[in-house]
């Protein structure tokens, strides 16, 4: 983490809460053992008693007044960023020019009572838990993630995270059949998204038609099953296009208009109006995904790397990998934004290995073979790190062992 952190500068994200005219100075292996404390489910306490030349009313400080929400995920904003800017990670896109993204949540176990945990017998038993939802892209750059109560329906959050990050513009995204509904078809076409879910039982959704059918659709192989209230959308499109406006400069969240339109008693008419549209584009949608072998395998490809973020979560976490020990709703967001800032050191160092070992070759055949293989493996895999054993943050142990250069000089 503290090579990566010399080549992408994540750890000067970490700014003090409270700017006063005497510069507040904290050590780099603080910082880097309260993320590791929280990200891996240890705890500060515990992670103070098992580093070496760490006291644990320094890493308590270092916690308490600097790992924020904002911080965390200004660093890991930061290090996506300068992922975005390798040439390495391209070799993993679909198509050039296209960035395909998905998305997933899984299930934790929440320790002690809160307010923003749900009891279910199914995920938890006895007890209650709440939900991370993480998002991908196809180069594995993981650049959102956020935690979410276990009985919301995922789909209502995810055009909060294609939203949020700046780094990462996503042209098609894709999720399982939790993170689907018709609204979220027809806001994210209006947003300028391609949303492509993996829908259960595709062959058995509704399919819509803009007029009714006669004697002359008999004979289609896909037949519509309604018709779209066209009407509807003409007399609420201005109210739409309002909706859209409000959502695009970031100050509202969509899931927060959602959750306001579902508060009514019936049915609001620009959550109609919203759904009638995303009714268009699903209809349309599902005729694509049927005729097109590609995309259903690109969308299974992205689903697969969200299924292996999931893994790789429960790997970084060695303390309480299936639990948060948090009660508090952002305590757990920071706890998660640590955890998804140490997959992204451990993919980054990756690239940056990789790329080391490509400069070395001189032979434009063998870099051919070498770009091959990275080509047909992940860069997110964790198999050569110990996660476990006592934690070291003495200089000569932070120090870089394969030759990786900061930034500037690498440059």
């Amino acid at each position: 983490m503290d090579t990566v952190d010399r080549h992408c500068n994540t750890l000067s994200a970490f700014e003090h809460w409270k700017q006063t005219h005497t510069p507040q100075t904290v050590s780099r292996p603080a910082l880097l053992a309260g993320i590791m404390g929280l990200g891996c489910g240890i705890g500060v306490r515990k992670m103070a008693r098992i580093s070496s030349r760490m006291t644990e009313s320094e890493l308590e400080h270092a916690v308490n007044w600097r790992f924020s929400l904002d911080n965390i995920r200004a660093a890991n904003d930061q290090m996506v960023k300068a992922m975005d800017q390798m040439t390495l990670p391209n070799l993993y896109r679909h198509e050039a020019g296209q960035l395909h993204t998905a998305s997933d949540g899984q299930k934790f176990e929440v320790r002690g009572e809160s307010l923003h945990a749900t009891r279910s017998y199914k995920y938890f038993g006895q007890g209650q838990g709440v939900s991370a939802y993480t998002f991908i892209d196809e180069r594995c750059l993981l650049w959102h993630s956020l935690v979410i109560s276990a009985a919301n329906r995922e789909s209502a959050y995810v055009i909060d995270g294609l939203m949020r990050n700046d780094v990462v513009k996503s042209d098609i995204h894709s999720t399982d059949t939790h993170g689907y509904t018709e609204v979220i078809f027809g806001l994210a076409h209006l947003l300028g998204f391609s949303f492509a879910p993996r829908i259960k039982g595709i062959g058995k959704q509704t399919r819509y038609l803009f007029r009714p059918r006669n004697r002359a659709h008999s004979d289609w192989k896909i037949a519509p099953h309604k018709t779209i209230n066209a009407n509807l959308i003409r007399e609420n499109w201005d109210d739409l296009l309002r909706l859209v406006a409000t959502i695009k400069p970031k100050e509202n969240t969509a899931s927060d208009i959602f959750r306001r339109l579902n508060s009514y008693s019936r049915q609001h008419a620009l959550y109609q109006t919203l759904k009638a549209l995303g009714q268009i584009i699903k209809s349309l949608f599902i005729l694509k995904y049927i005729d097109d072998v590609e995309l259903r395998q690109a969308i299974e490809k992205q689903l697969n790397k969200v299924e292996l973020a999931n893994r790789f979560t429960r790997a970084v976490a060695v303390g309480n990998p299936r639990e948060f020990v948090q009660t508090e709703k952002e305590e757990q967001e920071i706890a998660e934004g640590c955890n998804r800032l140490i997959k992204n050191s451990i993919i980054c160092w990756n690239y940056l290995y990789l790329e080391r070992q490509l400069e070395k070759l001189t032979e434009p055949e063998a870099k051919e073979n070498l770009l091959s293989m990275i080509a047909s493996h992940s860069p997110m895999t964790w198999a050569h790190i110990n996660m476990l054993g006592e934690y070291d943050f003495s200089e000569e142990k932070l120090k870089d062992s394969v030759g990786i250069l900061p930034l500037k000089s690498a440059a």
